[in-house]
């Protein structure tokens, strides 16, 4: 008896599928921003063309608290779920059991984010990790400061930084050219979402937990925006 072949049934055929999922996701999140109805006044201003650039929101220092902000501004965003697991909460009457999901959003150009979100779904917790991912995006300032290098592009980091969350702690320092990331898979990930090519990456203490070794990470690229030389960084960087 003949059976008749799957149309998806070789290697190529699943890279086309990997595409039309990709090209699906990106007209659900165009139509999805067209039926968008902004609620807060920062969204009104981003929705009606006021706000045409993410570095505007930086610069007034307004909170984003709607996630449609950042698919606007930023339309290469991309997401990626490090971590899913599992909390239980104990009630009167019984133990209720979430999903817990880790998740980073980047666009490769000096933008990221981390978040989590719990559920009692998979799907509705990643949803919350990705928004609550996207409120917490913050620019990072690139260049080169490793003294191996000295090229003066921008494909690492200027200066050793240093983040803490709870008992983690990572350090990140400038890697010459060509180098790579070197750290742990979820740091890695983050560093590469971030736009980040060439650093070195140390992590102390409680490193299991992959949400306080993320945060640590974040909070470590973000110390680097409260620099007092930070405007004479940023204004060197863009003349090159």
């Amino acid at each position: 008896m003949a059976y008749a072949r799957r149309p998806n049934g070789n290697s190529g055929d699943r890279s086309y599928d990997g595409r039309d999922r990709e090209a699906r996701r990106i007209e659900e999140k165009k139509e999805a921003i067209k039926a968008w109805e902004p609620k807060t006044s920062l969204g009104k201003d981003v929705k009606s063309g006021k706000i045409t650039s993410i570095s505007q929101i930086f610069h007034s220092g307004k909170k984003i608290e709607e996630p449609e902000i950042i698919d606007v501004l930023l339309p290469n965003l991309k997401d990626e779920v490090i971590e899913i697991g599992k909390v239980q909460r104990m009630t009167k009457n019984n133990r209720k059991m979430k999903f817990r999901v880790v998740a980073i959003v980047g666009d490769g150009a000096g933008h990221v984010g981390v978040g989590a979100g719990k559920d009692v779904e998979v799907k509705a917790a990643i949803q919350r990790a990705v928004e609550n991912a996207k409120a917490s995006i913050i620019p990072i300032l690139m260049g080169c400061g490793s003294w191996q290098c000295g090229c003066g592009t921008q494909h690492s980091i200027p200066v050793i930084v240093r983040g803490q969350c709870s008992g983690t702690t990572v350090i990140l320092k400038p890697a010459p050219r060509g180098l790579g990331i070197v750290a742990s898979k979820p740091v890695k990930k983050m560093l590469e979402l971030a736009g980040v090519n060439d650093v070195w990456s140390f992590s102390k203490g409680t490193t299991k937990s992959r949400y306080n070794t993320l945060t640590a990470v974040y909070r470590a690229l973000e110390s680097m925006n409260r620099m007092k030389n930070m405007g004479e960084m940023k204004l060197a960087a863009t003349q090159k």
